[in-house]
């Protein structure tokens, strides 16, 4: 569902983040619009408005395969189309809703002026890949499958959105790993590295693709995010990652930046703004990256 807070930037902005189409906020893996007025994307949308942009944030199921997610927001974009009187949109998707945006810039090009993945896994995560390691069918994985899809229903009820979407933790694992990210990319290439660790191309079907994404899973020990990122972080052996996604894996059309000083929480400003004190503040970067649109015609 689409969050009702869309208005564009206040009296006297700058226009330094004031893009031709709208820009398009999408969440990942049990992400959110809202909750208890606390933004998924903290502090991001207001600033971007600020400077002229017009912003809308989308919900979608918190678990669930790409194309399932993927459906659900084309919904959205459809709406915002209509209600903002602007032919495209400017779409960006965070974890989960990188491979998100991207299966609507795929099937529905004419309404995407650009794709921008943040800490996407496309080329699935070793993560996902330690979990699926559950035996398929068995009483563990019917356990953790049944706790996930609780914990991703509470987080839709809590939402200030009061949609209801279905939750499937399975699902979302078998598009989350590398095999089922695999067979995703099949299907829909628009933008991927035809390299292990290169950049795919720029602009598809008249969609321009980018990326960026961070490489450090501890960055701030007041941040109890920390813990979960670092403990993720295990499963990649040694590969450079922001704690659930690996660097090759976030690349997607033009690369920004791998490597910034951020985990995956960090890449939407979060826990807080609880991010590195030696890193360019997250919002900068956002605010920066629509700036680059507007520079663009997009």
């Amino acid at each position: 569902m689409v969050s009702g807070n869309v208005q564009a930037g206040w009296f006297g902005s700058s226009g330094y983040t004031q893009t031709r189409y709208p820009v398009v906020l999408t969440h990942g893996m049990l992400g959110f619009d809202s909750i208890l007025g606390i933004d998924y994307w903290y502090g991001i949308p207001a600033a971007l408005r600020r400077d002229g942009a017009s912003v809308y944030v989308t919900e979608v199921s918190q678990l669930n395969t790409s194309q399932a997610r993927g459906e659900e927001l084309l919904e959205q974009v459809e709406d915002i189309v209509a209600i903002s009187g602007k032919a495209k949109v400017n779409l960006i998707g965070h974890s989960h809703g990188g491979p998100t945006i991207r299966y609507v810039a795929a099937v529905s090009p004419h309404l995407v002026a650009s794709a921008t993945s943040v800490g996407g896994p496309h080329k699935g995560s070793a993560t996902a890949d330690f979990i699926r390691q559950i035996p398929p069918g068995s009483a563990g994985e019917a356990l953790v499958a049944g706790i996930v899809n609780g914990l991703g229903a509470l987080i839709n009820f809590l939402s200030a959105s009061n949609s209801t979407t279905p939750q499937n933790a399975l699902g979302t694992i078998e598009s989350l790993n590398s095999v089922g990210a695999a067979k995703f990319n099949a299907q829909y290439p628009q933008g991927i590295p035809t390299s292990a660790c290169g950049e795919g191309a720029y602009s598809v079907n008249g969609v321009r693709y980018y990326s960026w994404s961070g490489t450090s899973p501890l960055t701030n020990f007041l941040d109890p995010s920390d813990l979960l990122t670092g403990a993720a972080s295990l499963t990649f052996k040694g590969e450079a990652n922001d704690g659930l996604v690996g660097r090759c894996s976030s690349h997607l059309g033009k690369v920004i930046r791998d490597n910034y000083r951020m985990n995956h929480l960090d890449e939407v400003n979060q826990t807080f703004g609880l991010t590195s004190l030696f890193e360019t503040d997250p919002i900068s970067v956002y605010r920066q990256h629509a700036n680059r649109l507007k520079n663009e015609g997009l």
